[in-house]
């Protein structure tokens, strides 16, 4: 592996891990009554979380910007190619054609690039980042980093059956059994956190960490909202491939895009509830107002979110370098280890305990993930498609981060 390999490949583990452990550190920081761990009530702002998640996003448009400018300069010092049948050129009207050979078959494919009004198709997914996100953000303060960080596998359930019914993808007998690993996988490991819930560290500035009790209610209230949030995630993944499959459009700006139009959308949306909801209920989940006091007053809380940005950025440009660099199943590889650190940064800080029961869910979630993405070969017996459907391509775990 060479040093930016290597480089790229940490900073993407880096950036993944402190993003799910500063978000569940600010999940567990006890923003009332601290004294008395009957009534102690912690920051429980999921919509906050899901804003500083597309404020990381937006920081990506600041880079497409400086890329689209160098981009530009150099643009100018050549002059446009006509398709010879291995040159690709681009009309004044945006339309780039591409001559691709595959098997000796020489095939033609249009692409248009995504400017003008375009760019708002990126709107619909982003919604679907909003539900996703927020949902998982629900789900992380009922469970733990490390389950929350497992459950997550269950997009490749959710992509891999969308793209089935809506992108006409193949899936051969083998993704037909990965699946199977994955829902057994996840399975056990939702039922290690009900069966086994792990009590929490509160974490208040002015006195020793103490413990936050979990039920089984409450471990199962973050299993569902973490495993529902997954369905919009999946669409998400679904109805971006789709957009890019018919525009040329590079992934960091994409990123960029959604994280406006998110960033956005959440400001609004959240004003909206605030008045619809939060106002009725204080100090809940749509309060805005109640979750803009307690980032001013706990200085933890505004600092890790201010670093979640960052984390968020960093994140999604590592992750795209590491594609560009190897391959989107090297990335899925990659990005599957961060479940491991994610766990035993856990459990070093003592916020959970350990479990065998969930070790063996995750060994079997990541054995499905491996096979479907085609890490691990599975035997010539298992390769069999479903007849009349295009062969699904390796998934990409998570095209960027979603929290």
């Amino acid at each position: 592996m060479g040093t930016k390999t290597l480089f790229l490949t940490t900073g993407m583990l880096i950036s993944g891990v402190c993003n799910t452990i500063l978000n569940k550190y600010q999940d567990m920081t006890c923003v009332e009554d601290c004294d008395d761990p009957k009534k102690s009530k912690y920051f429980e702002q999921p919509v906050w979380q899901t804003f500083n998640m597309f404020v990381g996003e937006t920081l990506c448009y600041i880079l497409v910007y400086a890329i689209l400018i160098w981009e530009y300069h150099q643009a100018r010092k050549y002059v446009p190619l006509t398709v010879d049948g291995t040159l690709t050129a681009a009309d004044s009207e945006g339309i780039t054609v591409v001559e691709e050979s595959e098997n000796n078959v020489l095939t033609t494919k249009v692409e248009e690039e995504l400017t003008g009004q375009r760019v708002f198709l990126f709107w619909l997914p982003t919604l679907c980042d909003i539900c996703g996100t927020t949902l998982m953000n629900v789900g992380l303060i009922y469970t733990t980093a490390s389950v929350y960080q497992m459950l997550r596998g269950a997009v490749v359930l959710f992509t891999g059956s969308f793209s089935v019914l809506f992108l006409r993808r193949r899936l051969y007998a083998y993704h037909w059994f990965s699946l199977f690993l994955v829902v057994l996988g996840v399975s056990i490991v939702g039922m290690s956190s009900i069966l086994f819930p792990s009590a929490e560290k509160k974490i208040d500035s002015n006195s020793a960490h103490t413990s936050k009790g979990s039920t089984a209610i409450d471990a199962s209230i973050g299993v569902f909202f973490v495993l529902f949030a997954q369905i919009f995630t999946a669409s998400q993944f679904v109805i971006e491939e789709k957009i890019m499959e018919k525009y040329r459009v590079k992934p960091l700006r994409a990123v960029g895009l959604e994280g406006i139009f998110g960033l956005s959308t959440v400001a609004v949306g959240a004003i909206i509830l605030h008045f619809a909801i939060g106002i009725h209920h204080p100090g809940g989940f749509f309060d805005i107002s109640a979750g803009w006091n307690q980032i001013l007053s706990f200085r933890q809380i505004w600092i890790t979110g201010i670093a979640i940005c960052f984390s968020i950025a960093f994140f999604n440009f590592f992750g795209l370098s590491v594609t560009r660099t190897l391959s989107a199943t090297a990335r899925s590889t990659i990005d599957t280890s961060r479940i491991v650190l994610v766990w035993i940064v856990s459990l070093f800080l003592g916020w959970e305990s350990f479990s065998w029961f969930q070790v063996t869910g995750f060994v079997i979630l990541v054995l499905g993930t491996f096979i479907f993405n085609n890490v691990i070969r599975p035997p010539p017996c298992f390769t069999v498609p479903s007849p009349n459907l295009q062969e699904i391509e390796p998934l990409l775990s998570e095209d960027h981060e979603h929290m």
